[in-house]
């Protein structure tokens, strides 16, 4: 019973991406914000580079408007290659990468709180120092972390090692002694 009770909390956590592990791009979920690059070997005409809006669309050449937020670059390249496969090249060579993360925010007992750009790698810890450090008064053991897992917003209890997702809203608590 016990085995099954720590699988569970581990299956649970491993869902809400609190591993140490950096963000894994394959899996990596685009959203508002964030800025990408769309190429087409050979085809300046179909290369752009864009931020995603809160609508989560791009108006895309011969393709028109699509919806990108919640889907991979992986999703969105095999997409537009099938896409413009056929009635207009033979075989693109699409390429999609992430130029620039959507930012994280942080707030509660820090020196500057605000919004940051995300950079892989980073851990709770270091987006505080980033925001100038954490105050005196500041709690290293309460920590919230509201977070999109899938179309939901969920609230959950971080460290102060726990990775850093883009779009991440962390709350320092204040400690009481």
């Amino acid at each position: 019973m016990i085995n099954r009770v720590v699988l569970l909390i581990w299956l649970g956590l491993s869902c809400f991406g609190l591993s140490a592990q950096e963000l894994d791009e394959s899996q990596y979920r685009l959203g508002s914000g964030d800025v990408i690059k769309i190429s087409v070997f050979g085809e300046d005409d179909l290369s752009i580079e864009t931020r995603l809006s809160q609508t989560g669309k791009i108006n895309y050449p011969f393709l028109g408007d699509i919806q990108v937020v919640s889907l991979t670059v992986s999703e969105l390249e095999t997409f537009i290659y099938d896409g413009l496969k056929g009635d207009y090249l033979i075989s693109p060579s699409v390429s999609v990468s992430v130029v620039e993360y959507r930012p994280f925010f942080i707030d509660g007992e820090v020196k500057k709180p605000g919004g940051y750009p995300y950079q892989p790698g980073l851990s709770i810890d270091k987006a505080a120092a980033l925001a100038g450090g954490y105050t005196e008064r500041a709690s290293k053991s309460k920590i919230t972390v509201v977070r999109e897992v899938g179309e939901e917003r969920v609230t959950i209890a971080g460290k102060s090692t726990d990775t850093v997702r883009p779009g991440d809203i962390i709350t320092i608590q204040q400690s009481f002694f």
